[in-house]
């Protein structure tokens, strides 16, 4: 079963997100608190557990939020899924606007391991219908 291994927040644009108990988000906005919320097409972030596991097997000290991800999921291919897939996360709706970006200016991870995988496997979520997000709540892929 695919599921939620973290929310994560930040007030700020730029840098990490940390991790919190649990997450309200509004439709057409994102998650209540954070930085990357508004009326744009990046209103939520994913990132596989098993991305940042390929980070740590660098031998990098990373974890959930480091990589300025929203949502840290296990147990689903991310970026198998196409632009317009819908996702159950929790009770909330998103749709996938994103597969991956473009990074203007390589972060801190790119300069330790020479690598960092979020522009390729990171993908980015509009809010369809809100809700409450936890660690712990499952993750559809709905066709």
């Amino acid at each position: 079963m695919a599921q939620i291994v973290a929310v994560c927040i930040s007030e700020k644009k730029g840098e990490r997100k940390k991790p919190v108990e649990s997450a309200d988000l509004q439709p057409e906005h994102g998650i209540v608190g954070d930085a990357h919320a508004g009326e744009w097409h990046r209103q939520v972030s994913l990132l596989a557990q098993e991305s940042i596991d390929k980070m740590r097997a660098m031998g990098l000290d990373v974890s959930a939020g480091d990589f300025a991800e929203n949502i840290t999921t296990s147990g689903i291919d991310l970026v198998s899924l196409p632009v317009g897939a819908r996702l159950q996360v929790g009770e909330a709706l998103l749709e996938v606007t994103q597969i991956g970006k473009e990074c203007h200016a390589r972060c801190s991870i790119y300069y330790q391991a020479g690598d960092c995988v979020m522009p390729r496997e990171g993908i980015f979520t509009r809010v369809l219908s809100g809700g409450s997000i936890r660690p712990g709540d499952r993750v559809v892929a709905i066709a």
